[in-house]
């Protein structure tokens, strides 16, 4: 196994980007990342190696947002909606409009799973289908048709709601 050292300095980008994508804002993904190696760092003797180690520290990466959230939901006593930065011009069109922009938020928050991971994973955290397949213990195919089948469905929905 690589010293802690050189997992955080080969991995720390990945993490960063994955969290800047769930999170889109910058400041919010540094803090998130430091706090996901810091965990990583402190559970390194749990990892089995049954995974990429990248994986590993997405899972971590992605429950620290999680907690991060919920945190967030209870201190502003409202139900947040996840943030979005669409990255396919189809859906970027739509961010042009606030109102537009708030159903599509909406929509994406009513999503059933797996779909609504699948689809954040993909767009905002710049994820590939093979490592989506990975993080579900699925395979590449999947994660694309589910991926493919989550944007169906948002598009379905938003014009539902015209």
């Amino acid at each position: 196994m690589k010293g802690f050292e050189e997992i955080y300095r080969v991995y720390f980008e990945d993490v960063f980007r994955f969290l800047r994508g769930l999170t889109a804002d910058e400041h919010l993904a540094e803090e998130l990342a430091a706090e996901t190696f810091f965990k990583a760092m402190r559970g390194i003797d749990s990892f089995k190696g049954d995974c990429d180690i990248r994986v590993w520290l997405c899972q971590i990466a992605k429950n620290s947002y999680y907690t991060y959230q919920k945190k967030q939901q209870r201190m502003a006593g409202e139900e947040g909606l996840e943030r979005m930065a669409a990255s396919e011009k189809s859906i970027e069109s739509l961010f042009i409009d606030k109102e537009l922009a708030f159903r599509l938020h909406r929509i994406l928050h009513e999503l059933e799973e797996p779909y609504k991971e699948i689809f954040s994973l993909r767009v905002f955290g710049e994820l590939s289908f093979k490592q989506i397949g990975i993080l579900f213990g699925k395979t590449e195919h999947w994660a694309c048709v589910t991926y493919h089948r989550a944007k169906e469905k948002i598009q379905n929905r938003m014009g539902e709601s015209s």
